[in-house]
């Protein structure tokens, strides 16, 4: 993992080669300026001593005063040259990092929590900016500073320059020492402000669940303990990180304390001035940064890289489903075949040996029991997931030949759970499009899918803000939202996934007979569990156990008497109760005083009226 991070380090390093160098050299100018002060100091103290004139003492203070307005410039534009390139560069890996998410498959994020991936491109995102930007402005700073104290140090008086630096090492295992911890719970910590970002996420997302099961305290219970644990680790880590302060100054204290003792006996035996032991202690105290700000350095690096290499592991996946490199370049038509395709998600297999064929402008159905694998067969269709056998094909051509942007724009797909984003209706409409909606189309897509009758209701009708996760609608309404999503892109293939099953049965008896214009023009492929959804289509495709156990026309499945008769007399009985139940409870409302045995519904055998063939 370390070279391909220090790869991607060094690749962003290099985008802003040019700002980096010239704030370093800005930085170091202004470390340059930064020791010279302490010269002055010593020659204004030798002059007072010596009894100089006011005058001369009176220009060493304005050369003081200049150079430290000197090193007060080159260091903030340094500054800003560094901490711009460290915001560029957070806003490029932020880009490049989420256009590659972008780019991989669907199993990837069923493999992955939402809230650690938002938790990286947050938290761990502005850890490495950190590193990019305090720390690289820190560390040239530093070394700098504590290079030319050092020389200008052993100028004044090389014996007390050795007797300093004999204390560095200790400096450099302590923080060589706490350095390690500090990466091991940094990490600790991040992770766990991914399980935090999961559970609030989740919790957000869910919110109507956990509503309609009062499941709150719970919720906020289980919340406090995961929250819990981040702080404990997050104080683990601060005490550990305060470590470095103290014994930083403890080793600085006993630094100037030799230096005192053994620079004041100099003084007194006039082998050193006082104006030189005076700036000997001021290099002293300004070397005191640098050698704190190593401490910091060193874990602003060491957090800053493991959260590189957390972002880095999701820099090294690679999307399972990609552009072919022998891209087909004819127009999609729209005739849909899959030839003995078998598919599982890791050992559970859930299509097995599926072939069937659609003629462009023709339609299909698909029903079956839950679970038979209806959504995972129309899933295959644009390469949501690859078939692990068999092929899928359009217009003959395999689709993993096609670029997933043509064969996803030929595609309008209403997905089984819908979909919908806090931006106006109007975008949400529009999502799909390779240009803005006309007006005159969006009322054309809301008509087919019976929207606008409710969009008149909507303030703002179609610049209506909806709510994050469409929460501001209802089921239908996010359901025909979401067709009217699917026939605005004028796809060559459409495919709705139990795509109305929280309408009512006359919205979807409307919405069915707009679409039949619609579907005549394309290719169109429908999952339901409703039969009366399906009845109409050209061939219907009954799958249970992830095969094709049934196949033929509404009346053919009927006369056959299998499965598919079933679950149509089943929905017939369920209507008729529901019937039934809605016309007691009138009779209850219009005779109040009757018995319950009288207005009771007789009991109908379930074959009663419904033979097999009733249609």
């Amino acid at each position: 993992m370390a070279p391909r991070s220090r790869s991607t380090f060094l690749h962003y390093l290099r985008r802003h080669r040019s700002s980096l160098t010239a704030g370093t050299i800005l930085l170091v100018a202004s470390s340059f300026f930064a020791v010279i002060p302490p010269r002055f100091i010593g020659a204004i103290v030798d002059d007072v001593n010596g009894r100089a004139p006011l005058s001369a003492i009176a220009v060493l203070a304005l050369g003081m005063v200049g150079v430290a307005a000197l090193e007060a410039l080159t260091r903030g534009f340094g500054r800003y040259r560094i901490i711009d390139a460290s915001r560029r560069t957070e806003y490029e890996v932020r880009n490049d990092l989420l256009s590659h998410l972008e780019e991989m498959e669907l199993g990837y994020f069923q493999h992955q929590r939402i809230g650690d991936l938002m938790a990286r491109l947050t938290n761990d995102l502005a850890a490495v900016r950190q590193m990019y930007g305090f720390g690289i402005l820190q560390l040239v700073s530093t070394t700098s500073v504590l290079l030319l104290s050092i020389a200008s140090m052993l100028q004044v008086n090389v014996k007390l320059t050795v007797l300093s630096l004999l204390l560095m090492p200790i400096a450099s295992v302590s923080f060589w020492a706490i350095g390690r911890r500090v990466n091991e719970r940094f990490q600790k910590l991040q992770a766990q402000f991914g399980d935090m970002s999961t559970k609030a996420q989740e919790n957000f997302s869910g919110i109507r669940v956990v509503k309609a099961y009062s499941q709150e305290e719970p919720e906020i219970g289980s919340f406090a303990e995961v929250n819990g644990e981040y702080v404990r680790r997050a104080i683990d880590l601060a005490r550990l990180n305060g470590l470095v302060w103290p014994a930083m100054n403890f080793i600085m204290g006993c630094a100037v304390l030799a230096a005192l003792y053994v620079g004041g006996v100099d003084a007194i035996d006039k082998k050193l001035t006082v104006g030189e032991l005076i700036q000997f202690v001021a290099y002293l105290y300004l070397l005191q940064w640098p050698m704190i700000s190593f401490g910091e350095i060193t874990n602003m690096f060491q957090q800053g890289w493991a959260s590189l290499e957390r972002l880095q592991e999701l820099f090294d996946a690679r999307p399972a489903i990609a552009d072919p490199a022998d891209a087909a370049t004819a127009a999609i038509g729209g005739r849909v075949e899959l030839r003995h395709v078998t598919f599982a998600y890791g050992s559970a297999t859930v299509l097995r040996d599926v072939s069937f064929s659609v003629p462009a402008g023709g339609s299909l159905a698909i029903v079956g029991p839950t679970g038979s694998g209806k959504t995972t067969l129309v899933n295959l269709i644009p390469r949501l997931f690859d078939a692990g056998q068999g092929e899928v094909l359009i217009d003959g051509v395999n689709v993993r030949r096609y670029p997933l942007r043509v064969l996803r724009d030929a595609v309008g797909y209403v997905p089984q759970e819908t979909y919908l984003f806090s931006v106006p209706l109007r975008e949400n409409v529009g999502f799909g499009t390779q240009e803005e909606l006309s007006e005159e189309k969006l009322e054309w897509a809301a008509d087919v899918a019976q929207l606008n009758k409710d969009v008149e209701d909507f303030p703002a009708r179609y610049d209506t803000m909806i709510g994050e996760r469409g929460v501001t609608l209802s089921g239908g309404q996010k359901q025909r939202a979401a067709i009217a999503r699917a026939v605005a892109k004028d796809p060559r293939i459409l495919i709705l996934d139990d795509a109305l099953s929280a309408v009512d049965t006359y919205t979807e008896s409307e919405i069915l007979r707009r679409l039949r214009g619609v579907m005549r023009e394309r290719t169109s492929i429908v999952v339901a569990h409703r039969i009366s959804t399906v009845k109409d289509a050209d061939e219907i495709l009954v799958l249970d156990d992830g095969r094709i156990v049934e196949r033929g026309t509404h009346a053919q499945l009927l006369e056959h008497g299998g499965l598919y008769a079933q679950m149509y007399r089943r929905q017939l009985l369920e209507e008729e109760l529901e019937v039934d139940v809605e016309q007691a409870e009138h009779e209850r409302r219009v005779h109040p005083d009757a018995s319950a045995d009288a207005l009771r519904p007789s009991p109908r055998m379930p074959g009663d009226g419904f033979g097999e063939g009733t249609s």
